[in-house]
C-alpha cells in the first residue's frame, strides 16, 4: 500500500514524502486504516518495522480534520471529517504518548516533529533525569502530543500541570518493556484518571497478557493483528555465537571489530558497571567508544546519543538493555552480546538494533560458560540453534592493552554486583574480596584454607561458647591453673569492679556464689507449689 493510495491531509503527505515513505510496512498497512477510523488497536510487531509512523501518521491526520470547522466542510472534505476527525477537539485536548524510556520518549518526539512541519501541532518529551521548568512551559504553551514516561507525567499531574481530562488518545509503546520495567501501577493510575471516550492503542514486540488485560480493563475494545506470528527476529539479521572463555572475551571483541570495521555497532552487556569497563577498553585499543547506561545523568545520556546517531568517529555504543528497545538508529550494521541476556527476548531486541528497514545486518554473541543456560532459553524461544562461527588464528590480534580490572579507575565493584534496572544493596568489598572476585566464582571446588589466625579465633571463639561464662570474667584463682597470668588479673579487675557496682554481695568471693544460695529458696518454694497443686487435685478427686 501507498501513503498517497490513504487520501491523507495535504500538508501531512508533504512531509510523509520528504522523509522518504512512499511503501508503508506491513504494521503500517494493518494499522492505520483502524486507527485513522477512530478504532482502538491491539498491534504485536518487531522492533524495526515502522510502528511509531503507524500510530503517529493517523494521529496527525485525525488531529488536523478535529481542527476544522465541520459546518464549513463540503463535499469529500466534510466525510473524511465524519469518518476520521476527533470531534470536538479543542485547544487544550492532546494524545498522550507512553513510553519506558527517556530515549525512546526523545525519539518518537522528533518523529513527530519532522511529520508535523508546517502543520502547528506541538510535541513535547516529558521524562525524569532534568528539570521540570521547561516541561511546564510547555505545557501552559499547549502541545498537541505529550510524549512521556509515566514516573514523570504522575509528578506533573499531582501539581496541577497536567489535565489528564483532556486526553482524546493513549498510545502505550512498547508496552510489554513497560510492564517489565514496573510501570503496570502507573499504567493503571493514568487510565483510571482519563476519559474512557477515547483512543486507546497499544504496541507490543511481544505478546504479553497483562497488556491486553489492562486495555479490556479500561474499556478499550482493540483489533487485534500480528503481523510477527511466523517471524521470532529479523530476517535480515544473520546472527552467530562463538564460544569462547569468560577471560577470552576481550580479545574476541576487539578481534570482531577490527575484522569487519562496522559503519556503526552497539555492544550490549548485561551489567551496568561493565559499560564503561569495555568502552575503556576499546577506546585505548584505538577504537573511540561511548557508554550509555542509568548510571550516567539524562544530559549525558542525551548527548551520547546525539553523538553516535552523528556522522563523526564516535561510531561505537556500549549500553545495557536501556538501549535495546524502541531506539530507531539507522545505520548500525552490527551488533554484539558481550555477554547473553538473561530474558530471551531480550536477545530478538539486541540483534533488532540492525538489519532494519530492509539492510542487512549481523549480530555475533560471545557464549562462556556462564551464559549456557541463557543460550538454551534463546534457542528454545528461537526454535533453533543457533550458527555457531569462528574467529581464524590470523584474525585474533596478539598484541593490545589488557582489560580494565574491576578496581582500576572508578571501577570498584564487581560486574556481578548491580544489573542494569537493578539496585545495589551490597556494602564495599575490601581488596582482598575483589580480588578474589576477579578470579570469578568457585563452582564445586575445595574451600579455600584457612589462615592460622582465622584457626585461632575459630578455636578461641569455640572454647569461650563452651561454659556458662567465658575465662575472662573469671574471678582470679578460679578455674585452670594453666590459665595465663594476664587473663587472671583481668579476671580479678573485673570482680572488683562488679564487688564496688553491687554492695551488697560484699565479702563473698562472687556474685556468683549468692545465685548459688539462693537456688535451695527456690527449690522448696517449687516443692510448696506441688503441694499445695496436690492438696487441692485430692479435693476435686473426691
Amino acid at each position: 500500500m501507498k501513503f498517497a493510495e490513504l487520501n491523507l491531509e495535504s500538508r501531512l503527505l508533504k512531509n510523509i514524502e520528504n522523509l522518504g515513505y512512499k511503501e508503508a510496512t506491513p504494521i503500517q498497512e494493518q494499522a492505520i486504516p483502524h486507527i485513522i477510523n477512530g478504532k482502538d488497536v491491539a498491534g504485536l510487531a518487531q522492533t524495526g518495522t515502522g510502528k511509531t509512523a503507524a500510530f503517529v501518521i493517523p494521529l496527525i491526520e485525525r488531529i488536523l480534520l478535529g481542527q476544522k470547522n465541520p459546518t464549513e466542510l463540503q463535499g469529500e472534505e466534510k466525510e473524511r471529517y465524519e469518518q476520521r476527525a476527533f470531534k470536538d477537539w479543542k485547544g487544550n485536548h492532546f494524545v498522550m504518548i507512553l513510553v519506558p524510556t527517556r530515549e525512546l520518549a526523545e525519539q518518537v518526539q522528533e518523529n513527530i516533529q519532522k511529520l508535523t512541519v508546517d502543520t502547528g501541532l506541538k510535541a513535547f518529551a516529558i521524562y525524569g533525569g532534568t528539570g521540570y521548568d521547561r516541561q511546564k512551559e510547555a505545557f501552559r504553551n499547549g502541545l498537541q502530543f505529550v510524549v512521556a514516561t509515566p514516573g514523570r507525567l504522575i509528578d506533573l499531574y499531582k501539581e496541577n500541570v497536567i489535565d489528564l481530562k483532556q486526553v482524546r488518545g493513549v498510545v502505550f509503546d512498547e508496552a510489554d518493556r513497560m510492564f517489565d520495567m514496573g510501570f503496570k501501577d502507573d499504567m493503571s493510575y493514568l487510565l483510571q484518571r482519563i476519559p474512557r471516550e477515547r483512543q486507546f492503542l497499544v504496541f507490543s514486540a511481544t505478546l504479553n497478557f497483562d497488556v491486553l488485560n489492562t486495555a479490556y480493563q479500561f474499556g478499550a475494545d482493540p483489533v487485534e493483528f500480528n503481523i510477527s506470528r511466523d517471524q521470532t527476529k529479523a530476517e535480515n539479521v544473520r546472527d552467530e555465537i562463538f564460544h569462547v572463555g569468560d577471560n577470552e572475551k576481550p580479545l574476541h571483541l576487539l578481534s570482531v571489530l577490527k575484522k569487519y570495521k562496522p559503519q556503526q555497532a552497539i555492544i550490549f552487556t548485561n551489567f551496568k558497571v561493565n559499560v564503561e569497563r569495555i568502552a575503556q577498553f576499546l577506546t585505548e585499543n584505538e577504537l573511540p567508544a561511548m557508554a550509555i547506561s542509568s548510571l550516567i545523568t539524562q544530559a549525558q545520556r542525551t548527548k551520547v546519543m546525539q553523538q553516535f546517531k552523528a556522522e563523526n568517529h564516535l561510531n561505537i555504543l556500549v549500553a545495557t538493555d536501556v538501549a535495546a528497545r524502541g531506539l530507531d538508529i539507522k545505520g548500525v550494521d552490527l551488533v554484539i552480546n558481550y555477554e547473553l541476556p538473561m530474558d530471551c527476548e531480550s536477545y530478538v531486541h539486541r540483534i533488532g538494533r540492525t538489519g532494519r528497514a530492509g539492510s542487512e545486518g549481523r549480530a555475533f554473541s560471545l557464549v562462556s560458560d556462564r551464559d549456557i543456560d541463557s543460550l538454551s532459553r534463546i534457542e528454545d524461544y528461537l526454535k533453533h540453534k543457533l550458527t555457531i562461527g569462528f574467529l581464524e588464528n590470523q584474525d585474533l590480534l596478539t598484541d593490545f592493552k589488557p582489560f580494565p580490572r574491576y578496581n582500576s579507575g572508578s571501577v570498584k565493584r564487581s560486574p556481578h554486583a548491580q544489573s542494569e534496572g537493578g539496585r545495589d544493596r551490597r556494602p564495599e568489598r575490601s581488596k582482598n574480596f575483589r580480588q578474589r572476585e576477579d578470579r570469578g566464582p568457585r563452582s564445586g571446588g575445595p574451600k579455600e584454607p584457612r589462615s592460622s589466625d582465622q584457626d585461632q579465633h575459630r578455636n578461641k571463639r569455640h572454647a569461650n561458647t563452651n561454659g556458662k561464662h567465658p575465662p575472662t570474667s573469671r574471678p582470679a584463682g578460679e578455674g585452670s591453673s594453666k590459665a595465663p597470668h594476664a587473663k587472671a588479673a583481668h579476671g580479678a579487675k573485673s570482680h572488683a569492679h562488679k564487688e564496688q557496682r553491687h554492695p551488697k554481695s560484699a565479702g563473698s568471693s562472687h556474685p556468683r556464689r549468692d545465685f548459688k544460695r539462693q537456688a535451695p529458696t527456690l527449690k522448696k518454694q517449687t516443692s510448696m507449689k506441688q503441694k499445695v497443686v496436690g492438696f487441692f487435685k485430692s479435693i476435686i478427686g473426691k
